[in-house]
């Protein structure tokens, strides 16, 4: 399928959506643990939906573990490193208080440095996917950043869009109730929907209604929490605020802005009563209850459970996925007190996951697609200590984000992305006129020209990917392992042979291309020079061909 076909076919389908009466899924699968057999095939699905552009040695590696051993390894964390940003502005401003090269996370407000210090953060929060190990970790960042954004443009201290990328990184796989009494008292998130503003005397209802609305229950049907409950709520959380004499600012509540009445709730939360407290604990106390109180409603488990399905799954929910994958991923859930390691684990190891019709039939999101091909073509980055050069590349990579619809740290809204909620377009929104061109341009910049800083060319390196094959000698068996690595889909015989057009052009024979690689790697052939030259821009040209195709979009 060409570009132009993919894109009428999505076209059409978005048509058919419009007032008809929804098409049940084709599937009956479940969580019953996946028995099918294991390849490369099956590990490459696991970890272009689990990472960010898996490389080719980990999905050799992951095809010879078992399911649960590949599972257990993403969801392992225990080597996980997560370094904060640096000063890497010094060579255009001065910063005092922060040597060139180390971070300005705990350092005091510096109102002239905050522009420098949040490009430097938005750089850097980029570069956390672009350079991960083999974790999850990032992928669920980048889940509950959608899931309770922020916005960095909007946060006026450069530090606290650090704090709050922090709380999603330090309980993005921990426990969900911990991860929501966090992110209610984080500064940036107080800052963002106005619960520095809430106080007994004039109540702010802006995050109470979005705890419920967004972030815990949703907008279905079975949500049936009233408006009188968004009032409760947002009397618990009277009090918080930010303390802007820290630094870094930090959050503060006091007992002397905090409702102490008690706060009844309708009959969706069973008339629950949660009792009014003193002191300067009163503000914890009270939202660990409203928490409890939420988190007792069935319908939380399914809700984020349907939003986890629709980010590493699939973005339609028949029947059939509610049923035998939504409600006992949900129990799994309530069962394991919110732990999000289980859920993940049964999901991730399911035979839902791995049914056939379930794999490439995702969109890439931006940051998948450019960190990702970063990724994996091992692009080497800048030498560690030129932290200048390495940030002016995460900033390509955060400005191609921008300019394809995903501007990380400043989701359009406090729903997230649009693609990840949005009936009935989903996650066909990333793909328009517009971003599309965008996408090939990023990838093909980097494989045709490179982006050049001060003395350092980032640039993918071909030969990197090719040694890894197991036959690249021979022209059909690269073509094959090329687009088996870079694409879920395989190829028609029409596509792979206007690619192998690339490696024998005017359809020469086969031996052409085996001498011209072996002469290439070989410094003591007389057509060496010549050889590496041409079979380096033969293979730049192929990768940027199968990557043009419509199905690189697809994961």
């Amino acid at each position: 399928m060409d570009r132009r076909e993919f894109l009428s076919f999505k076209k059409t389908s978005l048509q058919e959506d419009f007032g008809k009466p929804k098409i049940e899924r084709r599937t009956t699968t479940g969580l019953a643990k996946y028995s099918g057999t294991w390849t490369k095939q099956e590990a490459a699905h696991l970890l272009r939906r689990t990472l960010f552009g898996p490389k080719l040695s980990e999905i050799n590696a992951f095809s010879k573990k078992t399911v649960s051993e590949a599972v257990d390894s993403l969801l392992d964390t225990t080597n996980y490193v997560f370094n904060p940003p640096v000063n890497n502005y010094q060579n255009q401003t001065a910063d005092a208080a922060v040597p060139y090269g180390t971070t300005w996370v705990n350092a005091p407000l510096n109102v002239a440095l905050e522009p420098n210090r949040k490009n430097s953060v938005k750089a850097w929060f980029w570069s956390l996917p672009a350079k991960q190990s083999t974790s999850i970790m990032e992928k669920m960042i980048l889940f509950w950043h959608n899931h309770m954004p922020t916005q960095m443009q909007d946060t006026p201290v450069a530090s606290l869009c650090y704090t709050y990328v922090k709380v999603l990184n330090d309980y993005a796989l921990g426990n969900y109730k911990t991860l929501l009494k966090q992110m209610t008292v984080d500064p940036s998130m107080l800052y963002f929907l106005n619960g520095r503003l809430n106080t007994k005397k004039a109540p702010d209802e802006n995050y109470g209604r979005e705890l419920q609305e967004l972030f815990t229950l949703g907008k279905g049907p079975n949500s049936k929490y009233t408006e009188d409950d968004v009032k409760a709520a947002a009397r618990v959380l009277t009090g918080f605020s930010i303390n802007f004499t820290t630094t870094p600012f930090s959050t503060s509540f006091s007992s002397a802005n905090h409702d102490t009445t008690d706060k009844t709730f309708s009959s969706f939360y069973n008339n629950t009563k949660i009792t009014g407290r003193t002191g300067v604990f009163a503000g914890s106390l009270e939202l660990d209850d409203l928490l409890t109180m939420i988190l007792s409603v069935d319908e939380v488990s399914k809700y984020i459970c349907r939003k986890l399905y629709r980010y590493f799954v699939y973005f339609d929910i028949d029947s059939n996925a509610e049923t035998n994958v939504i409600e006992p991923l949900a129990k799994i859930f309530r069962d394991n007190n919110y732990e999000i390691k289980p859920v993940l684990k049964a999901l991730l190891e399911s035979e839902h996951f791995y049914d056939s019709w379930n794999r490439a039939c995702v969109i890439k999101d931006p940051l998948t697609h450019q960190a990702g091909f970063v990724r994996q073509f091992e692009m080497p980055f800048p030498t560690s200590t030129d932290y200048e050069a390495n940030y002016q590349v995460y900033g390509l990579g955060s400005y191609f984000g921008q300019i394809t619809q995903m501007n990380l740290g400043d989701p359009p809204s406090v729903s997230g992305w649009e693609a990840w909620y949005q009936l009935p377009l989903y996650h066909r929104i990333w793909l328009n006129s517009d971003s599309l061109p965008k996408r090939n341009q990023f990838q093909d910049y980097l494989m045709l020209y490179g982006h050049k800083v001060k003395n350092f060319t980032f640039m993918v390196d071909p030969w990197k990917i090719s040694n890894q094959f197991i036959n690249p000698k021979d022209a059909d068996a690269f073509i094959q392992e090329a687009s088996e690595f870079l694409l879920a889909l395989p190829l028609s015989t029409s596509q792979i042979s206007n690619l192998k057009e690339i490696l024998l052009p005017g359809g020469i024979p086969n031996y052409n291309w085996s001498d011209e690689y072996r002469a290439a790697l070989d410094t003591g052939d007389p057509n060496h020079v010549n050889s590496l030259a041409t079979a380096t821009s033969k293979m730049r040209n192929l990768f940027k061909s199968i990557m043009n195709l419509s199905e690189y979009q697809l994961s």
